[in-house]
C-alpha cells in the first residue's frame, strides 16, 4: 500500500512559536518546520511514494516525507538510530519539526526508519535529496544557472570496520563463519569450535588462544600455518558435516581472498610466509569488504574511502557528491559525478579540480565549452632547458626547440630531435648531455596543460586558481557533520551519509540571511 500525502500545518501553532523562540542553536529544526511543506511538496511526497508498490492491503506506510525529515536531522545532530527515535517522544525540537508535538508516542520505530533508509539507498532517492534542495534554492532565488561554475575536491573518510592484520583477518573470517554455524545449531562459540576441531577459534582472542612469543622470527610463521589449517579443517567439517549457508560462505569466501592477497608458500616444503609489499586492492577489513588503504599525501596514509564534493562557486551549493574506496585514484568518480549533474539537469561552464582529477575521461573528452582550471604539474629539468621552452604549434602539430629546429608530434607521443643536429648544436650544453639527440614526451592533454601553465602566469589566472579553496571549505562543513570516520560499512551506504550531509550543508546555505536566500 502506497503511503498517502503528508499534510502537516503549515502555520506555527503557540506552542510552536514558544519553543521556536527559545531556540539559540539548531536554527535548522526552526527552517525545517517553517519549510517542510516546500521541500516536500505534494510533487515531491508523489516522487518518495513512488518507492512503495500499489498494493490493496496492509498497513499504510508512514509518511516517507515525515521519515525523510527524520533522515536529515539525523545527520545534522550525528545521532543513532535510537537516538533518535528516543528524540521524536523527548525533544521538542524533533517533535515540532515532525508535528507530533505532545502525542507522547513515535510516529515510527527504529525497524521502519532503518527499512525506510534501505529504500531510499535502493531507489537512489538520496541522490533526488540533494537535488531537491538545489530546486529549492532556484525557488527562493538563490541558485539560478544551469551551467554551473563548479569546484571539485576530495577528503578522507575513515572506514567503519577495523583494520587487522593477516593473520587476524584470518581469524576473524574463520571465527565469524564459526559464530554463524553455533548459532544456527544453538550451541555456543567454544563448543561448536572443539566439535569442529579449531579449538584456537573458540576463544576471546586468537593470539591469546595461540600463545606465542612474537618477538620471535619464527612465531609468525608457525601462527600462520597454524591458522591456514584451521581454515582447511573447517571447511573439511563443514563439506562433510554441516552444509554452508550463504553468510558462512561469504566469510569462507573473505579468508580465500586474504589468504590469496597476503601469504605465498615456499615452492618446496609449502611452507606459508606473508608477501613482500602490499598486494593491489589488498583487503583490509572483514567486516567493510570495501575498504582500503589510501594515501592523502606521501606522508599522510588512511584507511576507508574518500568522499567527494562537487561545490558550485556561485550559489555555494554542494551539487554533487561521490565516496570511492580510499585506494583509487580521484578521477575514478567523475563518472558518478557527471551522471548526478546528468540527472539534475545542470551542467558546467568551469571545472576547478586538482590535479588528482586531470586523467579522468570527463575532462580527456570535456566540451568545448568547458573551461578547466587546475594548477599544472611543475616541469623541472635542472639546469637545462625545460619543456616551457620548446614552442608547440597546435595548427600544425610541430614542436620547435630554442635553437629554432622544428620536428611534428602527435599528443601521447615522443619527439626525438636527431643526435647529429643537437651535436652541433650551439645551446647543446643548456639542453643535453646525453650522446644522443634532446627527447621531449608529450602528455595525450598537452594542449589543456600548456593552456593551464599559460594562465597560472597571470594575475587574473592565479585568482582564478584560488577560488578552488571554497570547495574546501564545503568539505569542512559537510566533515563537521558527518564527521572524519565512517557512520555505516560500505560505499553505498556512506554515499548515501555523504548526500544527506549535503541536504544539510545546502539547507544551510539557503537559510543564509543574504539578498538571493531567504533568512529561517
Amino acid at each position: 500500500m502506497r503511503p498517502k500525502l503528508w499534510q502537516p500545518p503549515e502555520a506555527l501553532s503557540p506552542a510552536e512559536e514558544a519553543i521556536v523562540k527559545r531556540i539559540r542553536r539548531g536554527r535548522l529544526f526552526v527552517f525545517l518546520r517553517k519549510h517542510r511543506h516546500e521541500l516536500f511538496d505534494e510533487a515531491m511526497q508523489e516522487e518518495l511514494a513512488g518507492m512503495y508498490e500499489a498494493k490493496a492491503k496492509g498497513q499504510p506506510p508512514v509518511p516517507p516525507a515525515q521519515l525523510a525529515l527524520a533522515t536529515i536531522l539525523q545527520a545534522y545532530v550525528g545521532w543513532s538510530d535510537d537516538e533518535v527515535i528516543e528524540a521524536i517522544t523527548t525533544d521538542r525540537r524533533w517533535e515540532m519539526v515532525l508535528d507530533c508535538l505532545d502525542t507522547g508516542r513515535a510516529p515510527f520505530s527504529k525497524g521502519t526508519l532503518v527499512a525506510f533508509r534501505e529504500r531510499l539507498m535502493a531507489h537512489d532517492m538520496d541522490r533526488r535529496l540533494v537535488e531537491r534542495t538545489v530546486e529549492l534554492a532556484r525557488s527562493t532565488g538563490g541558485f539560478g544557472a544551469t551551467k554551473l561554475r563548479a569546484a571539485l575536491d576530495s577528503s578522507p573518510l575513515w572506514g567503519a570496520g577495523r583494520v587487522e592484520d593477516t593473520i587476524n583477518l584470518l581469524g576473524h573470517a574463520l571465527r565469524k563463519a564459526l559464530g554463524m554455524m553455533a548459532r544456527q545449531q544453538g550451541w555456543g562459540l567454544a563448543d561448536m569450535a572443539e566439535k569442529a576441531e579449531v579449538p584456537i577459534l573458540g576463544g576471546t582472542s586468537l593470539k591469546a588462544a595461540l600463545d606465542l612469543d612474537w618477538d620471535q622470527p619464527a612465531s609468525r610463521t608457525s601462527a600462520l600455518s597454524t591458522v591456514l589449517q584451521a581454515l582447511t579443517t573447517l571447511e573439511t567439517y563443514i563439506s562433510d558435516k554441516v552444509p554452508a549457508t550463504p553468510d558462512v560462505q561469504e566469510c569462507l569466501e573473505a579468508a580465500h581472498q586474504v589468504r590469496d592477497q597476503d601469504v605465498v608458500f615456499d615452492a618446496a616444503d609449502g611452507t606459508p610466509a606473508l608477501k613482500q609489499g602490499v598486494a593491489k586492492d589488498r583487503r583490509i577489513s572483514i567486516e567493510d569488504a570495501e575498504m582500503r588503504h589510501g594515501r592523502k599525501s606521501r606522508s599522510r596514509r588512511f584507511d576507508g574511502y574518500k568522499r567527494h564534493v562537487l561545490r558550485d562557486l556561485d550559489s555555494a551549493l554542494v551539487v554533487a557528491v561521490g565516496v570511492t574506496p580510499a585506494n583509487l585514484p580521484e578521477a575514478t568518480v567523475t563518472d558518478a559525478i557527471q551522471a548526478d549533474l546528468k540527472h539534475a539537469g545542470l551542467g558546467l561552464s568551469e571545472l576547478h579540480i586538482d590535479r588528482g582529477y586531470l586523467s579522468s575521461d570527463w575532462i580527456q573528452h570535456r566540451p568545448a565549452d568547458l573551461k578547466v582550471f587546475c594548477k599544472a604539474w611543475t616541469v623541472r629539468n635542472g639546469d637545462r632547458f625545460p619543456k616551457t621552452a620548446f614552442h608547440l604549434d597546435w595548427d600544425r602539430h610541430t614542436l620547435r626547440c630554442p635553437h629554432d629546429v622544428v620536428m611534428p608530434f602527435r599528443p601521447g607521443g615522443i619527439v626525438h630531435f636527431p643526435a647529429e643536429t643537437c651535436q652541433s648544436c650551439p645551446l647543446r650544453d643548456q639542453c643535453t648531455r646525453g650522446l644522443g639527440g634532446r627527447s621531449i614526451s608529450i602528455h595525450p592533454d598537452e594542449k589543456l596543460l600548456a593552456e593551464l601553465r599559460a594562465r597560472q602566469k597571470t594575475p587574473d589566472g592565479r585568482a582564478k586558481l584560488r577560488q578552488r579553496v571554497d570547495v574546501e571549505h564545503a568539505l569542512a562543513h559537510i566533515g563537521q557533520w558527518q564527521g572524519d570516520r565512517a557512520r555505516y560499512l560500505g560505499a553505498r551506504k556512506n554515499l548515501f551519509d555523504t548526500r544527506r550531509t549535503a541536504v544539510v550543508h545546502n539547507l544551510h546555505v539557503i537559510q543564509r540571511p543574504t539578498p538571493h536566500s531567504r533568512a529561517a
